[in-house]
């Protein structure tokens, strides 16, 4: 590979802009893209109705995929992983990724208001049938409070994308 192989994760609130950005860079790298969402749509279909189903579901997740991560990028391929890096905790799991294959890694910091984040939100769940998935404004202000920036002494390769306007 001519590029440094580099795990490429994301931190922003809901509809920040994550899923799109994650499938951009996949493309620009020539990178696997994992898809949270997808994953878990897939291995517990139609048990994911809450933010406490979520939190129940997402280690399983996590302690399936670890080694297959692990694996591509230690054999040179690029990861970028859309799922959320939120939380100083979520942050911790992805420092084990690129620390246990000692690769590159990039935290990208997507900082959006609630406004925009609202508004994107919105038009993200125009069409979606009534109960899909984490699509309301209470949903949001249930899942945007556990919300934390990443901050320069948490010693990540920290790249922010200001999203500004509405």
């Amino acid at each position: 590979m001519s590029e440094e192989t580099t795990l490429h994760f994301f931190c922003g609130k809901m509809a920040a802009g994550k899923s799109t950005l994650a499938k951009k860079l996949a493309e620009e790298n020539n990178a696997i893209l994992l898809v949270e969402d997808e994953w878990l749509s897939q291995l517990f279909p139609g048990e994911i109705a809450t933010i406490s189903d979520y939190i129940k579901y997402v280690p399983r997740l996590k302690k399936v995929i670890f080694s297959h991560v692990i694996s591509l990028l230690s054999h040179d391929v690029s990861v970028v992983m859309d799922f959320p890096a939120n939380t100083v905790d979520q942050r911790q799991w992805f420092r084990s990724l690129y620390e246990t294959a000692n690769v590159a890694h990039t935290l990208h910091y997507l900082d959006a208001s609630n406004k925009v984040c609202n508004q994107q939100l919105r038009e993200r769940s125009r069409g979606k049938p009534e109960g899909s998935a984490f699509t309301t404004d209470a949903e949001f202000e249930a899942i945007t409070k556990y919300f934390q920036p990443p901050s320069e002494n948490e010693g990540f390769n920290i790249l922010i994308h200001k999203h500004e306007h509405v």
